[in-house]
């Protein structure tokens, strides 16, 4: 019961997914061929009300939903790694039609063959984890 508000926003950021197309792999193949604005509407409108909440959050001072301060630690400078990254987050993407957040969204749509890229990332988070203290960070 004390999960239940999260499974409900779940849910419903589940609905908006789908019934926006976020979910489609025909319009995230469009967007990686720059042949469509809607995902990159769909981003950029995130970006734009990220920007606006974490202003608002650092300018009123707001606290968690357990009264602690919400606190911005600033980020490490080194662009390469964001570099890296983001490549092979986006490859990842390009070949698998989908973030990790969608993954679930599509499993919960029946599309069941995202199970073989659920348990792709599952796999590889596992590996990075065993790898992580001699990659460089």
């Amino acid at each position: 019961m004390k999960y239940l508000k999260f499974l409900l926003v779940g849910i419903f950021f589940g609905i908006i997914m789908v019934k926006s197309e976020a979910v489609s792999w025909y319009r995230i193949f469009e967007m990686f061929r720059f042949e469509s604005f809607h995902m990159y509407g769909i981003i950029g409108s995130a970006v734009i009300l990220g920007v606006i909440i974490v202003a608002l959050i650092k300018k009123s001072g707001m606290h968690s939903i357990e009264g602690n301060a919400i606190t911005f630690n600033p980020k490490d400078k080194t662009w390469p790694r964001y570099i890296i990254g983001g490549t092979f987050f986006g490859l990842g993407w390009a070949l698998a039609g989908a973030c990790p957040g969608p993954m679930y969204v599509l499993l919960g749509s029946g599309v069941f063959s995202i199970l073989l890229v659920i348990a792709g990332s599952l796999i590889g988070t596992y590996v990075y984890g065993l790898l992580r203290d001699k990659l460089p960070h």
